[in-house]
């Protein structure tokens, strides 16, 4: 469920637009009034306002907001400007080829569902103008890289039906593969794990658990390392509870000293209009504290009201 809030009576698209372009005008901008439009609009009405703005002022909504924002909230606002697939190929873009963050690729690649990987695919390429996979390929090796590769090409079910007889040999198999030997079979795991659907993967973790006596992800942490790891536990996770995967994810941007903004921006930015309700209610369940209060005493002034403005009401 999606944490953003609509007015119940809301302006055109083209009022937006000369409000915006109100806010902008003379010394300063009214940020304040910024933030009170693009917080509260979805990604279609987002994408009105910009083809209303560019037609009454024939200049990009984005570019004018670029050079008159600043700092992080700068970062947030433009981020959250674009429908989800082109923002994902944004991320990705910036991951794979300008500020490499191999682990922010392998959240965005493995949180993903296949109709959303095709999607993402075919935009990177019309934005960008070279492959997904071939930037890929340049930034990763080993087993993390034929993992993700793996992942974006293998057609997989959406759906909630399992194969009982499968998941028990998918279980016994990758048992085999790690916890089994002496040594791990890398193969094993990347075959699994990037064909199996998110449905059958949980299967698969509650029958490894129920037969072996161990977490399937406590297992894959044990036998592998590094980029791979967090692809495989982010993929299982994924499948079990993507809530508490990205609740955990926030809860590490903003432990200890400093804030990872970066992460910060892209969670809360990516998950607003899809599950963002699940994710504070995992969080306040696993941290005791509810994501609302750590974001305001982990950030300051328009950049947290923005923040705090996506996420919604506070229920403690």
């Amino acid at each position: 469920m999606a944490t953003l809030t609509i007015p119940p009576v809301l302006s055109s698209p083209r009022d937006d637009a000369m409000h915006l372009y109100k806010a902008f005008k003379g010394f300063g901008c009214d940020t304040t009034a910024v933030i009170n439009i693009l917080a509260h609009r979805d990604s279609s009405q987002r994408a009105l306002i910009e083809n209303e703005y560019k037609l009454m002022y024939s200049e990009a909504l984005t570019k004018r907001l670029s050079s008159e924002l600043s700092g992080n909230l700068k970062k947030a606002i433009l981020l959250w400007m674009p429908d989800p697939a082109r923002r994902d190929a944004m991320i990705l873009r910036d991951a794979l080829t300008t500020d490499i963050d191999l682990k922010a690729a392998t959240e965005v690649i493995c949180s993903r569902t296949p109709s959303q990987l095709q999607h993402l695919k075919q935009l990177y390429h019309a934005l960008h103008g070279g492959y997904l996979e071939h930037d890929l390929q340049a930034q990763t090796s080993g087993d993390h890289g034929q993992l993700l590769l793996a992942y974006l090409s293998t057609p997989r079910s959406e759906g909630l039906e399992v194969d009982r007889r499968m998941v028990d040999l998918d279980a016994k198999s990758l048992f085999k593969a790690g916890e089994k030997r002496l040594g791990t079979d890398e193969k094993t795991f990347r075959m699994i794990f990037s064909g199996r659907s998110r449905a059958h993967l949980a299967a698969v973790s509650s029958a490894y658990h129920s037969t072996y006596g161990n977490a399937l992800k406590k297992a894959v942490k044990g036998e592998t390392s590094g980029y791979f790891e967090d692809a495989l536990v982010t993929i299982l996770q994924c499948a079990e509870n993507p809530g508490k995967y990205f609740a955990k994810v926030l809860h590490r941007a903003m432990k200890g000293l400093g804030t990872n903004d970066k992460t910060l921006i892209r969670v809360i930015v990516t998950r607003t209009e899809i599950d963002m309700q699940y994710i504070k209610a995992e969080y306040h369940k696993n941290h005791h504290k509810t994501l609302n209060d750590a974001v305001h005493s982990e950030t300051s002034g328009h950049y947290r009201t923005f923040l705090l403005s996506l996420l919604g009401p506070n229920h403690r």
